[in-house]
């Protein structure tokens, strides 16, 4: 494989080719396909694909998570991911800054196991670092609880107008990081309404109790490569960073790789990861 096919395959995977998703039907299929990618492009993670370039059937001229605001198509994509959140088949992740990422209903339950909260149900303890959450953020998560969905305004109302939409904002980061809370629709004249997840998803939220970080890290990075094709470790590492150590990810990849699930493969000068081929393919060759 060169690296100009490398460049196509994953192109037509991440329908960046000119075959651009425009129906709930097409985005339902591509975020199912891909298994999760990123709302919008980021300069640091570069082997994800992205709802926005799925959208606009291209990886030129897309806008980052901090100026969609300004690009018409940015809405439209958006009401688009928004229709899959409210079906359920797709779920929102937070990620980094102002961006998230899109789940499929198949595989969320493993980024669950990966990062979300054993006792759903229960109050918040603690925040993906693993320091205490705030006192507003358990607030937030027992107004949900009682009374969501609830969109911020909604949300001040329970936990006391006192409350900066600052603070608000960052105590509802601190609960979506963990997942004990999620998006579920948006309006631009209400904004995000927010929900427990073990009410809005009840049955991922069961099935990635039981999926142990290993086995969720390992299941993801065979999924990411399923499209990406082959990218270099560390870009591997480097994604998965934002939800779990990269010691951890590390162990897995060469788990995989021992295990040969997993191939090291040369393009142009660098050595990627990638799937190892299935074994009858192998024989075909040799």
């Amino acid at each position: 494989m060169t690296e100009q096919e490398l460049e196509q395959q994953r192109a037509a995977n991440w329908r960046i080719d000119g075959n651009a998703v425009h129906t709930v039907e097409e985005a339902r299929s591509f975020v199912e396909q891909v298994g999760f990618c990123l709302m919008y492009s980021e300069r640091t993670l570069p082997r994800v694909a992205s709802f926005m370039g799925a959208y606009a059937g291209s990886a030129a001229g897309l806008p980052l998570a901090k100026n969609a605001y300004a690009d018409p198509r940015a809405q439209q994509a958006t009401e688009l991911m928004v229709r899959l959140l409210r079906e359920r088949s797709a779920f929102e992740m937070t990620l980094s800054g102002e961006n998230t990422l899109i789940v499929s209903a198949t595989a969320f339950p493993f980024f669950y196991g990966l990062v979300g909260d054993r006792t759903p149900k229960a109050l918040p303890q603690k925040k993906a670092q693993g320091a205490a959450v705030s006192e507003l953020s358990a607030k937030v998560f027992e107004a949900l609880q009682k009374y969501g969905p609830l969109t911020k305004t909604q949300l001040q109302e329970h936990v006391g107008r006192e409350s900066s939409q600052a603070a608000l904002d960052r105590a509802l980061a601190e609960l979506w990081s963990i997942l004990k809370i999620t998006r579920v629709d948006y309006s631009p004249s209400a904004g995000a309404s927010w929900d427990v997840l073990y009410r809005w998803a009840p049955e991922p939220v069961k099935e990635g109790i039981n999926i142990s970080v290993p086995e969720a890290v390992t299941a993801l990075v065979s999924k990411y490569l399923e499209t990406a094709i082959a990218v270099e470790q560390d870009e591997i590492e480097q994604f998965f960073s934002h939800m779990t150590s990269r010691s951890k990810v590390r162990e897995a990849v060469g788990a995989l790789l021992q295990a040969r699930e997993l191939t090291l493969v040369t393009i142009g000068t660098k050595s990627l990861v990638r799937l190892a081929p299935p074994p009858d393919t192998q024989r075909r060759r040799n």
